[in-house]
This record gives C-alpha cells, structure tokens and sequence, in this order.
C-alpha cells in the first residue's frame, strides 16, 4: 500500500522560505514516474485546496495565490517531491499534503499525516 510521507514544515516569519519534501513509500517507480502529482494544503476551518502539480518540468501548475512564489519539483528515481516556499505570508499557514490526482485533478491515494507550515511573526 502506498504510504506519502511529508516533512519540512516549520514555523517561520512573513517573507520567510521553506522547502517541503514528500516521500511516496512503497511505490515502484514504474508507478510513481508516469503520475501528475501535487501538493495541497488545508488551513483551519478550510477545505483542502490544490496548491500546485506537475507531470514534467514543462507541466506545472499553480494556484494563483502561490504562482511566483511557490516552485514544485520532482525526483523520480528517489520516488520524491519538493515544494520550495518563498516570499511565505500567513495566509500559507496549513497543513500541506502531497498526493498523486487523475485526469480531473482528484487525488488517488490515500492522505499522509500532512507537515504543518506556520507562518507568524
């Protein structure tokens, strides 16, 4: 069974930066390498919203409320993905996830334990 693990949240000032990982354990590369993959992220009393994804270097999305600050890649023979964080305000405080999402962007497997990013002066 697919396990996705994510770490590298902490809490940081206004303007700070963080680098999230997520790790898909057990899961062959065969499986991994083909997946569009994303980070969400869900903020108290939130629903959980799609933050950024990506198939290829080519093949990324962002939200706007991200875009120019948030910059997604992936590591296919390590089975990981990285969300770098800059510029980061307190409106980025969540909870943040990473999942694979199918043709109509919904996410495949099931949820990680998520890393809490807080960002507050």
């Amino acid at each position: 069974q697919v396990q996705l693990v994510e770490s590298g949240g902490d809490v940081v000032q206004p303007g700070g930066s963080l680098r999230l990982t997520c790790v898909a354990a057990r899961m062959i590369t065969s499986v991994f390498n083909p997946n569009r993959w994303a980070w969400y992220r869900q903020a108290p009393g939130k629903e959980r919203e799609l933050v950024a994804s990506m198939r290829t270097d080519s093949d990324r999305d962002y939200a706007d409320s991200v875009k120019g600050r948030f910059t997604m890649s992936r590591d296919n023979a390590r089975k990981r993905l990285f969300l770098q964080m800059s510029n980061l305000k307190p409106e980025d405080t969540a909870v943040y996830y990473c999942n694979a999402v199918n043709t109509a962007n919904q996410p495949k497997y099931n949820w990680g334990q998520g890393t809490q990013v807080t960002v507050s002066s």
